[in-house]
């Protein structure tokens, strides 16, 4: 039984350069609620909003930036994955992702063990153990702590490929990615209704309205409005608000404000999406924009490594004051994300995509080896496999 071809969407239109913008705003606004919003590693567990009190009510809300980056994540994996194989989406997930978290990782047990920065979760086993494991990404899935606590959201975005990557594999269309996004909401609602664990952690409800609505949002812009989308838009934003709300962590809640704080960002959220979708945001491709996006994902990665190393050499200090340490750490931040983006991601994106694709190529052939190996730095022999993801993805999925 032969599988059908899929749905050839419609010629891809310029980089919406939009959608990286939204992605470094949603990073930002994590970093800024990690750096001025929470009780932190970056302050050695003080609490920041009793440091910046002035920006504790903006920044409190800023763990919601990582929702938006789902959403994103819905938009432009599904693109990047239409039209190719599963193989070729693997390859395309694995060098985007894999360079830029390597040297996360490493970085911070390096300035774990120079300066005595703090980890966290830090009380658990050394760090020194959990290396190894973290170095694969899997870490959670081994109930083994991350190094870094905004790696959680990279092991709910690995979810969404893996998912992604079964229905690249099936062949997507775009009836069939409405069977999709519908069958994984309604699943989702079984999953909770039987306490399921097993169930829950593989469609992860709580979180799959956010990467449903990205997904329906690309189909939107791809294929027009259909009524069908609305309809899987509404349930999903009612899940979105709903889950957020009543699941919120002891940590974020804020009794009596975030009861009404978070419905309306989410539906700023849906709109700034829906408007996105339909091209009304088109004014907002700057080339710099795509600079932006993609420095997100690093940025995503590095911003409490390297502000907490910062502050627990430098604050306090003569010269450092509460209001001159915040610029200082995020322009470190900032600094570092751009040289992980030039200096490591690009440059092993270029050695490891030909060769992965390569490999990819010869599992496809059964074992047979390609006639000639690309060249170094060469183009892949998938021309799917060298197609740029647009725009550049963190997360990210990905807080």
């Amino acid at each position: 039984m032969t599988r059908p071809p899929a749905l050839a969407a419609p010629a891809s239109p310029t980089r919406l350069r939009e959608l990286d913008l939204l992605r470094f705003v949603a990073v930002g606004f994590v970093v800024l609620h990690h750096f001025a919003g929470v009780r932190s590693t970056v302050w050695a567990g003080r609490d920041a909003q009793k440091i910046y009190p002035e920006l504790a009510d903006v920044a409190h809300f800023g763990y919601l930036g990582v929702q938006l980056v789902f959403m994103v994540s819905g938009f432009v994996i599904l693109m990047s994955a239409w039209g190719r194989g599963a193989g070729d989406f693997a390859v395309a997930r694995v060098v985007r992702l894999y360079p830029a978290y390597w040297v996360s990782v490493l970085l911070s047990l390096t300035l774990y063990l120079v300066c005595g920065s703090a980890v966290p979760y830090g009380n658990g086993a050394d760090p020194v153990r959990r290396v190894l494991p973290n170095l694969t990404m899997l870490q959670d899935g081994m109930h083994i702590a991350p190094l870094e606590v905004v790696y959680w959201a990279l092991w709910v975005e690995l979810h969404f490929y893996v998912l992604i990557a079964i229905f690249a594999r099936v062949g997507i269309t775009y009836a069939r990615c409405v069977t999709f996004m519908v069958s994984w909401l309604i699943i989702g609602a079984f999953a909770k209704e039987g306490g399921s664990a097993m169930l829950q952690t593989v469609v992860l409800p709580e979180t799959a309205p956010f990467f449903i609505a990205g997904m329906a949002f690309f189909l939107l812009h791809r294929f027009g409005s259909n009524i069908a989308l609305w309809l899987v838009l509404a349930a999903s934003w009612a899940l979105s608000v709903h889950y957020l709300v009543e699941g919120v962590s002891p940590l974020n809640a804020w009794k009596g404000v975030h009861e009404i704080v978070i419905p309306v960002v989410v539906t700023v959220f849906y709109v700034v999406m829906a408007l996105a979708a339909f091209g009304r945001l088109s004014w907002l491709r700057w080339r710099l924009f795509t600079v932006l996006g993609g420095l997100a994902y690093p940025l995503y990665l590095l911003h409490e490594t390297v502000a907490r190393a910062i502050v627990k050499v430098f604050f306090p200090h003569p010269f450092l004051d509460r209001w001159t340490i915040l610029p200082v750490i995020v322009a470190a931040a900032v600094a570092s994300a751009a040289a992980v983006h030039w200096l490591v991601e690009r440059p092993a994106q270029a050695l490891m995509r030909p060769r992965l694709a390569a490999a990819m190529a010869q599992i496809r052939a059964g074992g047979a080896r390609p006639a000639g190996p690309p060249p170094d730095g060469g183009p892949p022999e998938s021309g799917e496999a060298a197609r740029q993801d647009a725009p550049a993805v963190p997360p990210a999925s990905v807080p």
